[in-house]
């Protein structure tokens, strides 16, 4: 799963319009207009059907890139969006520091910051993992959620990422 398809998933679980997709991204301090949001979630067709099977099984191509720090600057203005501008922002006009380092935290990541941006509790959490049919146990989230470099930290793999997804589809658009 790339972040295109991470961008993709996330703004259909939350159904997330155009204008408000340009308008998060501006929150996370990226100026992207409506065509390159489409780019981002728009696949690249497949030229002929030999093509189309032996791609099946990699990644899916986007006609642009959403890079890890396009993706963080998503979720950063997530969070204002959702939860409002905190105050001390206001005041410090210094840029955010990118946490997003390599390929392997992202799915990390992705989980921490949807949890800050929608106010959910652990609980929450497991109960969208649960929609999708995945149970784990509180330590186990707790260790996903954990920042990098700590004993008990886990890598979030794809699967737990996609579900949590698919999860928070099944909460958000009932």
């Amino acid at each position: 799963m790339n972040n295109n398809d991470r961008l993709v998933r996330l703004r259909y679980a939350l159904d997330i319009k155009d204008n408000d997709m340009v308008e998060i991204f501006k929150l996370g301090g990226m100026d992207l207009t409506k065509e390159d949001i489409k780019k981002m979630l728009d696949k690249k067709t497949k030229e002929s059907p030999s093509e189309v099977k032996e791609e099946e099984f990699k990644n899916n191509e986007y006609k642009k890139e959403c890079s890890n720090q396009t993706l963080e600057s998503f979720l950063n203005g997530l969070i204002t969006f959702k939860r409002g501008k905190k105050e001390s922002d206001a005041e410090d006009s210094e840029p955010k520091v990118v946490m997003t380092l390599n390929n392997t935290n992202v799915n990390n990541l992705l989980l921490k910051k949807i949890k800050i941006a929608l106010s959910l509790t652990s609980e929450d959490m497991l109960g969208v993992l649960g929609n999708a049919g995945v149970e784990i146990s509180k330590s186990e989230l707790s260790a996903v959620l954990r920042k990098e470099g700590h004993r008990n930290y886990k890598q979030c793999g794809d699967r737990y990422a996609r579900n949590f997804l698919k999860g928070l589809a099944i909460a958000w658009r009932e």
